[in-house]
Order: C-alpha cells, then sequence, then structure tokens
C-alpha cells in the first residue's frame, strides 16, 4: 500500500511537471506523454497509450486532457484520475484567469490594449493553420470534402451556436451510411457500466434546469461550457468557432479584440487548450469585481473539463468492443470533416472584426505560412508579436 501511495505521488508530480512545460496542443503533448510516462517512467505501454489517445480522439472534449486522465484511472482508478485532472489543467487555467483580469483592469483604468494589435491577426493565422492541418488530416474522400464546405458555409451564414451540434452529428449520420467500406471485425459482448454516463447526463440536464430557474450567470456559465465540452469533437482548435460565436457574437460578453488577444496569448503557454474557457468566463463575469471573474474562471473551468472526463471513465470500460462496429468507425468520418469546416469558418468568421488592412492581411497570412513551412515554436511567434506591438504602441 505504502509503495502504491508513493507511486502516486511520483505519478502527480510527473503530471504537474508535464502541465508546466508541455507547449504544442494535442499532437506535441502525446510526444511529451510517450516520452515521460512510458519511456522513462514505465505506468503503462506504448500501446496503450497510443490506444488511449486514439479513443480521446473520437470522444468530445480536450484530447490530451482525457488521455492523461485516462491514463490516472487505468494507474489507480477515479480518485488518481481526477486529481490528475485537477493538476493537469491548473496552471494554465490559473495563467489565462490572471490574464482575464489583468485586461478587464487595463480596460478599467482606460488604459489602451492596443499593444495586442498583432497578435490579433496572428490569432486568426493560427486559428486558420489548424483548420488547414485537420483538414489535410481527415479528409480523404469527395463525401469528406463536400461535408467540410458544407459546413463551413453553414458555419458562417448560421450566427447560433445551437446550429454547430445538429451539423456534428448531420455529418456523422451521413458517412455512418458508408460503413460497408470498412472491415467486418468479429464482435465480443458489450458489457456497459452506465454510472458515469448517467453523471454526465445529470450534470446535463441539473445545469440547464437551474440556469434556466436561476438565471444566475455563474450557473448559466457552467451550463455553456458544459455543453460545449459535451459537444466538440477534435480539440481546442475546434473549441473556438463554438466559443467565438456563443460569447463574442451571440451574447457579446467580450469584443473580437479581447478575444483574439486571449486565444493569442493560449498559444504560448504550455498545458491544454480548453483553459482558454478560463479567460472566456472570467471576462464573461467582469461586472462584478475580481471575486465575480474568478467564480466565472473556475465555472467555466469546470464545465468544460468535467464532460470529457465522465465520458472517457464511461467509454474506457467497453471501448475495446465497441470500436469493432463498422457504423462507429465510418461516422468519424462525417464528424471529422464537419469539425474541419467549423475551424475554417472561424478563421474567416474572426478576421472580419480587424481592420481590413494589409498589415493585418500580411500578418495572418504570414503567420499561417510560419507555422506550415517552419518548426519556429508558437510562444517565440506570439511573443515577437507583443513586442512588435507594444515597440509601435
Amino acid at each position: 500500500m505504502l509503495f502504491r501511495k508513493v507511486r502516486y505521488y511520483i505519478f502527480l508530480r510527473d503530471v504537474l511537471i508535464l502541465a508546466v512545460t508541455a507547449f504544442g496542443g494535442p499532437q506535441a503533448h502525446i510526444a511529451m506523454f510517450l516520452d515521460l510516462l512510458v519511456k522513462k517512467r514505465g505506468y503503462l505501454s506504448e500501446e496503450d497509450l497510443i490506444e488511449l489517445n486514439a479513443l480521446c480522439n473520437i470522444l468530445p472534449g480536450p484530447t490530451s486532457t482525457q488521455t492523461i486522465t485516462a491514463v490516472g484511472f487505468k494507474i489507480g482508478g477515479p480518485n488518481l484520475a481526477y486529481l490528475t485532472l485537477l493538476i493537469w489543467m491548473t496552471p494554465a487555467v490559473t495563467i489565462m484567469t490572471i490574464a482575464a483580469i489583468t485586461i478587464s483592469n487595463l480596460q478599467e483604468q482606460n488604459i489602451s490594449i492596443e499593444f495586442t494589435r498583432y497578435i490579433q491577426p496572428m490569432a486568426v493565422g493560427f486559428v486558420a493553420f489548424a483548420g488547414f492541418k485537420i483538414a489535410r488530416k481527415v479528409i480523404h474522400s469527395k463525401l469528406g470534402f463536400g461535408l467540410m464546405c458544407t459546413s463551413a458555409l453553414i458555419s458562417l451564414f448560421f450566427g447560433s451556436p445551437y446550429v454547430f451540434p445538429i451539423v456534428l452529428v448531420a455529418g456523422g449520420l451521413i458517412t455512418s451510411l458508408n460503413y460497408k467500406s470498412h472491415a467486418i471485425e468479429a464482435k465480443d459482448k458489450i458489457n456497459i457500466q452506465w454510472a458515469n454516463f448517467i453523471l454526465w447526463g445529470s450534470v446535463f440536464i441539473l445545469a440547464a434546469v437551474l440556469g434556466g430557474l436561476t438565471k444566475a450567470l455563474p450557473v448559466r456559465l457552467f451550463e455553456n461550457f458544459y455543453r460545449n465540452g459535451s459537444l466538440i469533437f477534435g480539440g481546442g482548435q475546434v473549441l473556438i468557432p463554438f466559443l467565438y460565436t456563443e460569447f463574442v457574437e451571440f451574447k457579446q460578453y467580450l469584443t473580437s479584440e479581447e478575444f483574439l488577444s486571449g486565444y493569442a496569448l493560449m498559444q504560448s503557454l504550455p498545458g491544454p487548450v480548453f483553459s482558454f474557457c478560463a479567460y472566456v468566463g472570467s471576462l464573461s463575469m467582469r461586472e462584478y469585481g475580481v471575486g465575480g471573474e474568478i467564480i466565472g474562471a473556475i465555472s467555466a473551468a469546470l464545465g468544460i473539463f468535467l464532460p470529457g472526463a465522465f465520458l472517457i471513465f464511461f467509454v474506457i470500460r467497453f471501448w475495446d468492443s465497441l470500436k469493432k462496429f463498422r457504423r462507429v468507425k465510418a461516422s468519424l468520418e462525417g464528424i471529422n470533416a464537419v469539425s474541419s469546416g467549423m475551424v475554417i469558418a472561424a478563421a474567416i468568421i474572426m478576421f472580419m472584426p480587424l481592420e481590413p488592412s494589409y498589415i493585418n492581411f500580411g500578418i495572418t497570412l504570414g503567420t499561417f505560412l510560419v507555422l506550415t513551412f517552419t518548426k519556429i515554436p508558437s510562444p517565440l511567434i506570439i511573443v515577437a508579436g507583443l513586442l512588435g506591438g507594444i515597440l509601435i504602441s
């Protein structure tokens, strides 16, 4: 028992090390997980980690967060998994909350945030690159290309955030009809334990009911982010169009300038991209003072991270059997294609509020090209843009 507790302590320390050093998004995170958790520590095999990551890639929620949480679950069960989630998300969530409070205070004192002028079009370049990278990875057929284009057009012309989940489900259903193109595998009987699914659904319904009855902004924020965390396939890049549409265009809790500045900052931080939600939640409650901003950040962070944890705990127990069904495999093509279209549309939507100048267009295009053709780390790109804005301000 003592050996096990020491092992858990070392694992959680390793999670903290990853939380403050893992730059570059889910693809870079998995490489660091392999290096530290598999090769150096031997908590699980490389095959186990790759399979867990593959499972998390097809579930809604933050991919790298779900993967490291699932590793904690595999090593020590739910209690260790929840501690893993808390330690992994806390550093980035804390930094994004402080950033939101800082921006709010600057604006209260009538201090311009014009120094962020260059990192705003840079943020659009990051989103465009994410859309390009996802599309290149997941589009393999004319049907997939058509779904991507249709999704992009719908996202551009229908501003409601409630359209997105409908389009995602529709894309999955369309490609699931093509299940016969997938090889038949011998199927095992699926033994489903429903506890975590019931927990996920209960929180979903309870948050919606309480938000409607109380009208309390922290509860409504939790419900908004919990809903998004339950429906987002494809990680943080796909989350951005949902957040921008709902909180900038639809509810107008943030300006486009604030949103883009925060997203650019997130690109320069280690840890999960979903921690950007703490920034959005904090600024959404700025009228309630610093205490309200902190509550908004916590509500948003819990709302966005909990659904993925509940769902991975639910699915991991019967994944080996479920993944053999052809309709499940076939539906993923449509979901991924639709997601890539949403990200491409998000880049266009987020560029529109910027001043239509050659400088903004050049910075957006330049950022895209640098990310595409070089290996310059994202933090260095953002720091360069921030320094440029400070020098010219």
